[in-house]
């Protein structure tokens, strides 16, 4: 496929975790020639910059307060993506506990989410190719004027066992409550909950493996430029 011949493309890929996001987002975008946004991370960047410089993070003004002052980078190859906070790669310690336990707090608080979204919206933008964006309120919030919203999800024993494999040996029983509690949070926040958008595409990763959902989404991304 002429990638340079076709027609820029944005796409949002929304969902909770455990669905398969990330991995299909990246291999998405390599195979088709897009930059790749894992807006997750920079959540997760801000949330260790908080935490990283003392901030309560059960304190929602203390957080607003200081929303604006991280300088966050995110690096939208998606054979490498990258993402720093004031010149310092965050990639690892972003995924540490500590960062997961706090960051729904963090990504609820409204000046949180305005500067991020901001900071989203100028990356989609300046993506000459187009851009596979994905996160919980991008085809909703961030982007809604998206080409293709695509929401994925998964039965919660899926999610769970999903994500105690990325977290090695994790128990199951434990996942399956934590993820359960941040799709609580997510989706019950005043501003940007996780949400499906009207005119997204659903697509159940179930009982699909991840090479399926790939081979889906390329599809979908493909028909959508040839305008069907």
């Amino acid at each position: 496929m002429e990638n340079g011949a076709a027609q820029p493309v944005i796409v949002a890929i929304d969902g909770p975790s455990g669905t398969g996001k990330s991995s299909t987002s990246k291999a998405v975008a390599a195979q088709l020639g897009l930059s790749y946004l894992d807006t997750g991370a920079q959540y997760r960047a801000i949330t260790w910059w908080m935490v990283n410089n003392g901030i309560d993070t059960d304190d929602p003004s203390a957080i607003a307060a200081v929303a604006g002052k991280p300088e966050i980078v995110s690096g939208t190859d998606p054979a490498s993506p990258t993402i720093t906070v004031d010149g310092v790669d965050v990639a690892g310690p972003i995924r540490e506990q500590d960062v997961t336990s706090k960051v729904s707090a963090v990504s609820a608080v409204p000046e949180v989410r305005a500067r991020i979204t901001e900071l989203q919206r100028s990356i989609a933008a300046s993506a000459v190719t187009g851009i596979v964006v994905e996160g919980r309120d991008i085809g909703t919030t961030v982007l809604p004027d998206a080409d293709l919203k695509i929401f994925l999800t998964a039965s919660p024993e899926a999610r769970a066992a999903r994500r105690s494999g990325e977290l090695k040996g994790a128990d199951v029983n434990a996942t399956r409550e934590a993820l359960a509690k941040r799709d609580a949070a997510d989706s019950s926040r005043k501003t940007s909950p996780l949400a499906k958008a009207g005119d997204a595409v659903e697509v159940d990763t179930t009982d699909l493996t991840l090479p399926q959902v790939i081979e889906c989404v390329v599809t979908l991304v493909e028909e959508k430029r040839a305008g069907k």
